[in-house]
């Protein structure tokens, strides 16, 4: 109910799991070694984060594999 409000004022949720690990978007808390996954891949979300009108409001938090 609370994301359908969101949704009527234009916020959209950041949940980039599994995408390329993106400065702008997401704050990276720490980076892990995980077999199988490219370079710089969010691999655990910990806390999502908002857009409004496509400007960030509050990056995703996440932690992004490392080579």
């Amino acid at each position: 109910l609370f994301l359908d409000v969101l949704a009527k004022q234009d916020v959209t949720q950041i949940d980039p799991l599994g995408a390329v690990f993106n400065p702008q978007e997401h704050e990276a808390m720490s980076m892990q070694e995980q077999a199988g996954t490219a370079p710089n891949t969010v691999i655990i979300v910990f806390q999502k984060g908002y857009k409004l009108n496509d400007r960030v409001i509050r990056p995703a938090r996440v932690i992004v594999s490392k080579a």
